[in-house]
C-alpha cells in the first residue's frame, strides 16, 4: 500500500447516470469504455483511466468495492479482502477479482461474476461502517483473512492491523497490543476446527505490528524459514547529530542489521519531502556508513524481488555475508 497520500477514491468512481449529467451520451461512454479512455469497475461504473493508472491494486480494488456497494439492492456488508481495502490493509500478492461480501442469513445477494458471497454468523460487534460502506469489523476482517489468504498475505494482514491498533508516531502502545492480541484469540479459541485455523493460530503467535511495510512482514516470514531467529524490529542506533536512527531489522546473534528498501521511498516524491533522488540516495549511504562504524555490525539492504522465496532470500543475505548460525 502506498505510503503516500492515497486519491479519495469515492471521487473517483462514476455511475453512467453521472457521466450523463457530465454532458456525456451513451455512445460516448461506450465508445469511451472501449478505446480505453474510461476504465469500466463493473457495468454503469467507470474511472477514469488516467486516474485508473495511479491507484495502487488495493486502491483498484478498492473503487470496486464502491461501485459494488453503490449498487447494492440489499444491505450489503463487504468482507475478506474487500473489507481490507476499505480498513486500509495490504493484500501482498493477491489479485482481486471479485469483491466478497458476506451475509449472516438469507439474503437477495447473490455470488456473480465480480461478486462472491459468503454465508456467515454477524453478530452486530462484528459489523462497522467505514466511508458509509457497511463492513466487517478490523478484528473479524483479519480473522477471516489469515484463515484463508497465503501465509504472507496473512501475516502481512495481521502486522498491519496490529500496528493501526498501537502505533502512536514512534511510541508503542504495549497495552493495545495485549488488548488486540487478547481479542483475536478468543477469536480463534471460539473457531475451534475451522477451515484454516491452524495456520490462523500461527499468524496470531507471529505477527509484530512494528512491521511496516507488507514486504517487511514477509522478509520476516522467510528469516524463520531460514533458520534465523525472530529479528528485533526498528532497532534505534544512536546517531551523529543526537537523535537516533531506525533500522528495521536487528539480528543480534549474526551481529547484523537489515532493511527492506520498497522503491517508493526512493521513487515518490512526496516521501522524499522535496529532496531529489541524488539527495537520498547521499543520506541514505551516510547513514548506513555511520551505522556499520557506530556498531560493527553488518548490513544488507534487500528488496521485494529478494523475498519470494527462501533460497532467493538466503542468496541476497549471503552476498553481504550473513548467513543463519
Amino acid at each position: 500500500m502506498p505510503s503516500s497520500p492515497a486519491p479519495v477514491i469515492s471521487q473517483l468512481v462514476r455511475s453512467r447516470a453521472a457521466l450523463v449529467l457530465d454532458g456525456w451520451t451513451d455512445r460516448a461512454i461506450a465508445e469511451a469504455a472501449r478505446g480505453g479512455t474510461l476504465v469500466s469497475l463493473r457495468r454503469g461504473w467507470f474511472v477514469h483511466s488516467q486516474e485508473y493508472k495511479t491507484l495502487w491494486p488495493e486502491q483498484r480494488h478498492h473503487a470496486h468495492v464502491i461501485a459494488v456497494a453503490r449498487d447494492a439492492r440489499a444491505t450489503a456488508v463487504m468482507s475478506h479482502s474487500s473489507a481490507a481495502v476499505l480498513w486500509g490493509l495490504p493484500l501482498y500478492g493477491i489479485r482481486c477479482t471479485r469483491v466478497h461480501i458476506t451475509c449472516g442469513g438469507p439474503s437477495r445477494i447473490s455470488s456473480g461474476t465480480d461478486v462472491l458471497r459468503h454465508l456467515a454468523p454477524l453478530p452486530a460487534p462484528d459489523l462497522a461502517l467505514r466511508d458509509g460502506i457497511r463492513c466487517t469489523s478490523l478484528s473479524r476482517t483479519v480473522f477471516d483473512l489469515v484463515r484463508t489468504l497465503p501465509l504472507e498475505a496473512a501475516v502481512a494482514v495481521a502486522d498491519a492491523a496490529e500496528r493501526q491498533m498501537a502505533e502512536r508516531g514512534r511510541e508503542w502502545d504495549l497495552d493495545a497490543v495485549i488488548s488486540w492480541r487478547r481479542q483475536l484469540e478468543q477469536r480463534l479459541t471460539a473457531a475451534g476446527g475451522a477451515r484454516g485455523i491452524r495456520q490462523a493460530r500461527w499468524v496470531a503467535e507471529f505477527a509484530d505490528g512494528r512491521a511496516q511495510l507488507p514486504g517487511e512482514s514477509v522478509s520476516r516470514v522467510q528469516l524463520r524459514r531460514l533458520g534465523f531467529a525472530d529479528p528485533d524490529l526498528q532497532v534505534s542506533v544512536e546517531g551523529p547529530h543526537g537523535w537516533d536512527y531506525f533500522v528495521d531489522f536487528g539480528l543480534a546473534e549474526v551481529r547484523s542489521f537489515g532493511e527492506f528498501d520498497g522503491k517508493t521511498k526512493y521513487l515518490d516524491e512526496a516521501m522524499r519531502s522535496g529532496k531529489t533522488l541524488e539527495q537520498v540516495l547521499l543520506e541514505e549511504k551516510q547513514r548506513e556508513d555511520w551505522i556499520r562504524g557506530r556498531t560493527q555490525w553488518r548490513f544488507a539492504r534487500w528488496g521485494s524481488e529478494h523475498i519470494v522465496t527462501p533460497a532467493a532470500f538466503a542468496a541476497r543475505l549471503a552476498a553481504f555475508g550473513i548467513r543463519a548460525p
